[in-house]
């Protein structure tokens, strides 16, 4: 049992250091300008280790973004995270939206540059604009849930007659890697005033 172990943990690391080089390499040099061999060399494994591993480059890139997105390597949904179950136990609406801007801030810090190649890669790669569009999708599931559970702590209901619909909307617009790369990488905010400016925005956008 505990040589099986031992396996298995040496698999997790270097299945760990595999996605870390790609990672690197992608957010380099681009999606098309990076190749398996070179991730291999800098992962310092064999070609057919990558390819055994994940099949393929796509299906790398794609666990590249799922472990930025996370933080880890453990499969367990973002609505599982403990961030997001302490975000919709919150009482307080304006409370709840301060937490959301908080966790998109530590998302975007690490996955923002992973999105950004599969946003860029997406225009001429089939494939990968279905990865980009899965991920509009698993974004906005997530901002659903949320939006829906903001709604149900109003009593008033939200500011301007929105629903939980438009209000996850409003919080896909502002919590997307696109506006936060815009003002974080663009214009030089910290992170932090990205996240101070994007919780105001809710709480002004969403609540009476």
């Amino acid at each position: 049992m505990a040589e099986r172990l031992t396996r298995a943990d040496k698999a997790r690391h270097t299945r760990l250091r595999m996605i870390r080089a790609a990672e690197r390499l992608f957010t380099e040099r681009g999606w098309a300008a990076t190749t398996v061999d070179e991730i291999a060399r800098s992962a310092h494994v064999g070609v057919q280790t990558v390819y055994f591993t994940f099949g393929n480059k796509r299906a790398l890139l794609k666990e590249v973004l799922d472990t930025a997105v996370a933080g880890d390597a453990d499969p367990v949904a973002t609505l599982e995270r403990s961030w997001a179950r302490e975000l919709l136990a919150e009482p307080d609406p304006a409370t709840q939206l301060r937490l959301q801007a908080a966790g998109a801030r530590r998302i975007l810090q690490r996955a923002a540059p992973v999105l950004e190649v599969v946003r860029g890669a997406a225009a001429a790669e089939p494939e990968l604009a279905e990865l980009w569009q899965a991920n509009l999708r698993r974004r906005h599931t997530v901002q659903l849930r949320f939006a829906r559970a903001l709604e149900a702590k109003t009593s008033a209901g939200l500011r301007d007659g929105h629903d939980a619909a438009s209000a996850a909307d409003i919080a896909m617009a502002l919590l997307g890697p696109e506006t936060y790369g815009l003002l974080v990488n663009g214009r030089g905010w910290t992170p932090e005033r990205w996240q101070q400016w994007a919780a105001d925005c809710l709480v002004r956008q969403l609540l009476p």
